[in-house]
Formats: C-alpha cells, sequence, structure tokens
C-alpha cells in the first residue's frame, strides 16, 4: 500500500492549501493582539466554549489515535469505543468538580493547584511528573507515530517529517500561546470531521448500507461491554479499571485541562468541556466504524492498523486523498502545539518564576517561555529519532503500557485531596513519590511477564487495583501524620459555588442532555 503513488497533483494543491491557510490563519490570530505572559499560556482569560471543545478534543485526537481506533474497530467492533464514549463521566467530573476549584483559585497550571492544597514539594514532584510524561508521551510519541505516517505517505526521510511537524506547531505556540492553538483549532477540527465523514460514509455505501454492514460481521462487534472471560477488553477492567486512567487523562493532565483554565468563565469552562463530551460521540461514527467497514470490504488485511490507510487508499477520489493527508497532519499539529504550550507554561510558571526568579517581568516571561518552547520542540525531536531508533523494541507499545500505570498516583492525590479536606501533603508526596515508583515496578513486571503471564490481571484491572491500594495508603498515612494546624488550602466544593460560580441553568441543561443521550447509546449497544 504505497499512498504516495496515489497522489494527484489535485492531492498536492489541496494539502499546500492547507498548510497556507493553517500559517496564515495562525498569523493572523497571533499579531491581532499583543500578547502578556497570560497571554501566551492562558489565552487572557478569553477562551470561550467553542474554542475550549475543540482543543480538548484536538489535544486528545492523534494520528496514532486514528489508526488504532480503526485497528480496533477491524479486530474487536465498537468496544474501543469505552475509551472515547466512557469519558463523558470524567469530562462531566471535570465541569462539575475539579473546574469550579481550578478557575476560582485563579491557577495556571495544575501543579499550582496541589501546591496550594499541599506544599511546595507538591507542586515540584508534579511538575517534573508532567514536564517528563509531556515530552514522552504529547511530544516524542506523538511525533514519531506522526511523523512515520507522514514518512511513509511522502516519501520523506523521518528527520523531515518529524522537523516539518514541530516546526509548524512551534511556531503557533511561540507566536500566539494558547489563543492561537484554540482558535486555529477550531479549523483543522472541522476539517477532520469532514474528512473523517467523507471517508465514512464512502465506505457504507460501497458495504451496501448499514444493515450489510451490521449483518456483515460478528454480532459482538456492535457489543459495548464482552463478557468477563473475554481477554482483551473484559468488561468490569472496562468499568472499574478505565476510571482510573480517566480521571488523570481528563481532570488532572496539563495538557488536556490547560484549555479550561483559559476559559472566560466557570460558565464557559463547564459549556466547552460538555463540548468535548458531544465531540467524542464522533470517535465512534468517523474513527473506529472505517475498521469494520474494512472488515466487511477488505477481510484478509494481514496487518490490522492498515485499516484506515487501505480505506483512504482503496476508496477515495483524488483530492480527497490529499484531504486525508491534511487530516492527519492536521490531528498532529493540534496535538503537538498544545503539549508544547502546557510544557512552557509548567516550566515557567512553576519552575522558573517559582523558585528561580520570581520577580521576572512579563516581557522576560514571554521571552523565556518563548525560548522554552523551542527547546521542547529540538528535544522532542531528538526523542522521537531516538525512539525511531530502537523501534524494534516495540518502544511505542511500551511507552504507552508504562504511561497507563503512571495514572494511578497522580488520580489518587487528586482524588482525595480534593474530596478529603483532611488528606496530608506527607501523604500526597509520599503517594506522588513512592506510589509512583510502586506503580511503575508493577507495571513492569506486568509487561515482562513477571513472573507469568497469567498470574496478572487485565493491565485496566490491575490500575484499579493500585488505585484502590494508594488510596488506602494515602488515607492511613494521612491519619498518621496529621497535625493540628494543617488545613487545606483549598475550598470545599461548596465554598466553591458559594464565591460567585454557580452552575448556570444552561450548563445543567447540556449537561442533562448529553447524560441522557449517553445512557441511550450505552443501552443501545449493548
Amino acid at each position: 500500500m504505497d499512498i504516495y503513488k496515489q497522489l494527484t497533483s489535485l492531492d498536492l494543491v489541496v494539502m499546500i492549501l492547507y498548510v497556507v491557510v493553517l500559517v496564515a490563519l495562525g498569523s493572523w490570530i497571533s499579531f491581532k493582539k499583543r500578547k502578556s505572559g497570560e497571554h501566551l499560556f492562558l489565552a487572557q482569560h478569553s477562551l470561550g466554549w467553542p474554542s475550549i471543545g475543540f482543543t480538548m478534543w484536538g489535544t486528545n485526537v492523534g494520528p496514532s489515535m486514528l489508526i488504532a481506533s480503526a485497528s480496533i474497530g477491524y479486530t474487536t467492533g465498537i468496544v474501543g469505543g469505552n475509551f472515547s464514549w466512557y469519558a463523558f463521566v470524567f469530562i462531566f467530573l471535570l465541569a462539575i468538580v475539579f473546574s469550579p476549584h481550578y478557575l476560582r483559585m485563579k491557577i495556571s497550571t495544575l501543579p499550582e493547584f496541589v501546591g496550594e492544597r499541599f506544599n511546595d514539594t507538591t507542586r515540584e514532584l508534579l511538575t517534573w511528573y508532567f514536564v517528563v510524561t509531556i515530552l514522552l508521551s504529547w511530544l516524542a510519541l506523538t511525533l514519531y507515530a506522526g511523523g512515520l505516517l507522514v514518512s511513509q505517505i511522502m516519501h520523506w526521510p523521518l528527520w523531515l517529517s518529524v522537523s516539518s511537524l514541530v516546526a509548524i506547531s512551534a511556531f503557533f505556540t511561540v507566536s500566539g500561546g494558547l489563543k492561537t492553538v484554540a482558535n486555529t483549532n477550531i479549523f483543522q477540527m472541522s476539517l477532520l470531521i469532514i474528512a473523517s465523514s467523507v471517508l465514512t460514509i464512502t465506505g457504507l455505501v460501497e458495504a451496501g448500507g448499514i444493515r450489510n454492514l451490521i449483518s456483515g460481521v460478528d454480532e459482538s462487534y456492535w457489543k459495548l461491554f464482552l463478557p468477563a472471560d473475554n481477554p482483551e477488553y473484559p468488561w468490569f477492567a472496562i468499568l472499574l479499571g478505565y476510571p482510573v486512567m480517566g480521571v488523570w487523562f481528563w481532570c488532572t493532565d496539563q495538557s488536556m485541562v490547560q484549555s479550561v483554565l483559559g476559559a472566560k468563565n466557570l460558565t464557559q469552562g463547564q459549556l466547552g468541556a460538555n463540548f468535548t463530551g458531544w465531540l467524542k460521540i464522533l470517535d465512534v461514527p468517523l474513527f473506529i466504524l472505517p475498521g469494520i467497514i474494512c472488515l466487511v470490504l477488505f477481510p484478509n488485511l494481514s496487518d490490522p492498523t492498515e485499516a484506515y490507510m487501505t480505506m483512504v487508499s482503496k476508496l477515495l477520489p483524488p483530492g480527497m486523498v490529499g484531504l486525508i493527508v491534511t487530516v492527519l497532519m492536521a490531528a498532529l499539529i493540534s496535538t503537538i502545539a498544545s503539549a508544547l504550550n502546557s510544557l512552557s507554561t509548567l516550566l515557567m510558571l512553576d519552575i522558573y518564576v517559582k523558585r528561580i526568579k520570581p520577580e521576572s517581568t512579563q516581557k522576560e516571561i514571554i521571552f523565556k517561555g518563548r525560548i522554552t518552547t523551542l527547546a521542547g520542540a529540538v528535544i522532542s525531536v531528538l526523542l522521537a529519532l531516538a525512539i525511531a531508533s530502537m523501534r524494534d523494541l516495540d518502544l511505542f507499545s511500551f511507552f504507552q503500557a508504562i504511561l497507563g500505570f503512571l495514572a494511578p498516583p497522580v488520580t489518587t492525590v487528586f482524588v482525595v485531596g480534593i474530596l478529603w479536606r483532611k488528606a496530608t501533603a506527607r501523604a500526597a508526596n509520599f503517594v506522588l513519590a513512592a506510589g509512583t515508583i510502586i506503580s511503575l515496578a508493577i507495571g513492569f513486571c506486568f509487561l515482562n511477564n513477571i513472573p507469568e503471564a497469567d498470574f496478572w490481571p487485565h493491565f485496566l484491572f490491575l490500575s484499579f487495583l493500585i488505585f484502590l491500594g494508594l488510596t488506602a495508603l494515602m488515607i492511613i498515612i494521612s491519619i498518621l501524620t496529621r497535625s493540628e494546624g494543617e488545613v487545606s488550602g483549598i475550598p470545599s466544593l461548596q465554598e466553591a459555588y458559594r464565591s460567585h460560580l454557580k452552575v448556570e441553568p444552561v450548563v445543567k441543561w447540556v449537561w442533562g442532555l448529553l447524560i441522557a443521550v449517553m445512557i441511550v447509546l450505552y443501552i443501545l449497544f449493548n
């Protein structure tokens, strides 16, 4: 399957036009208003719900997700949709439980929040945790996967593919910060929806319609929950294990939450999160369904990861192939730009301003923030190329699994810290430091089948068990180390809402509607 040979002059024109329009749009947004440090990192708290929703969704959607989703659709069906549809629960928690705290305290970073809740040691531990995960997961791995895809499509060397992607992404982050990233995401994600819809509809027509598609695969392909003895995705592992990763990913990850921190007000933040929930519904028809369609049309693929590009190469006319390539670029650039902005925010506000030079001027913060972004871009390129040089070790899957085992400590600290005001800094610091080591050690044994593969439960259920253990540990240590003078540095949820942060009726209505739709979908597909 050689996409490059199928690219026509029209495809190349579409791709060039996309880059020109994107750069022009980014430049216009960047220079329309001059910036302050707050503009660079949090868009001067000017983001409305469309920008927030598209940015959160765009940060989540990458080429690896598109290809992996189609692959899951090809091999197991819509069970993979749980990672998109089940997410609405945790996006709801972000909107109703976490964001009132974040916005009331006017924080710029999530380590700043835990620093207020516990102490500066907690803040520093979480800052470096986020820096490492952003560099590895959001940047290096995304660049590697995306660069590999672009190099295969365009016949470019990997270094050129990776460098080109990060250069465009860094341009938006350096020139305009979060405001530019958020507004260009509206354009890029709209393009993603249109192009992916064309691919799905074209595939449905080729498959003979929805009825033929439903009857063309096993009944289990249309079930969100599979039996407990299913080796791939048993229902209890998803039901219990995904929440640990869901809270970590949607409620506490700097790259995901930063657009909410830049909201005009709480209502816009809550509506933006709700819009993300609606966009996540599209993941199944746009990204997983093409994999199922591919199974009906091309049932003998030797590699399921080729399902997405097989659909593109076999079904789409000239011009549309180029559009799909630009969609993959859009997804990449959105994720990378958001990650670079988050990395710069963390290093500048939680390390440089907090620890190194508190008296920094706004001009200095902007300049150093841009330097940090460029440095992060260079480091991420080097890491991506390093991963490529060791690709025979399947490091991509290895790192993704490792990141899954990183979730329990952070989820524990945030959940217990918000819901239980008697949790202590010593307990939080122990869970973040020792708990991460424990979780990674278990993950190492799991990945290397130590003592043997059958010893371990499903990794999602294992993540849930680690979370339970760390939660119990944090509660016990808090009870043993609590002093009379130690009080929570954050308000209770009731206090946060009383401080002019009430839930507006429109927020209640849109969330009620989304919850009702999700309940219907889960009933329909079970």
